[in-house]
């Protein structure tokens, strides 16, 4: 699977241990990077570059990690056929990919523990996406995507 990652200044720690444990996994990794300014990378570059590549196909999936995961997921949600949310946990992960067809993980660079952090990617990539009723609803979404870009 091709995946693109990127981060803000404070997910920097935590993207290098995801980007090694997706490597060990045989995924490929595309590394997006923002402009460093006063020791700091501002969060909407980076997400639009991984949001990007996902919305366009160039990429299977995204990973973006800043400090809560929050902001990362508000930037990539405005890309067309990206859904991102805040996964801090297994469980949650889980359900993102088996109902939601989650292709972006935002992940809390300060929450979310280096222990946590193996077990909660590996949910994330091995978990199928489930369809059925789940797929009428991902329809939905796109339409709404739809519509709104129509409108504006």
């Amino acid at each position: 699977m091709r995946i693109a990652i990127g981060s803000d200044h404070r997910g920097v720690t935590m993207k290098a241990k995801a980007i090694e444990i997706l490597r060990q996994k045989g995924h490929e990794v595309v590394e997006c990077t923002g402009e460093v300014r006063d020791n700091t990378v501002d969060y909407p570059d980076v997400a639009s570059q991984v949001a990007a590549l996902v919305s366009k196909s160039e990429a299977d999936r995204g990973i973006l990690i800043c400090g809560t995961g929050i902001g990362m997921s508000i930037v990539a949600n405005k890309f067309p056929n990206v859904r991102a949310a805040v996964c801090g946990d297994e469980l949650t992960a889980e359900i993102s990919r088996r109902h939601n067809n989650l292709n972006v993980l935002c992940l809390s660079g300060d929450m979310l523990g280096a222990s946590a952090l193996e077990g909660v990617l590996t949910k994330w990539l091995e978990t199928g996406f489930e369809a059925g009723r789940h797929q009428r609803r991902i329809d939905k979404i796109a339409r709404i995507e739809l519509e709104v870009a129509m409108r504006n």
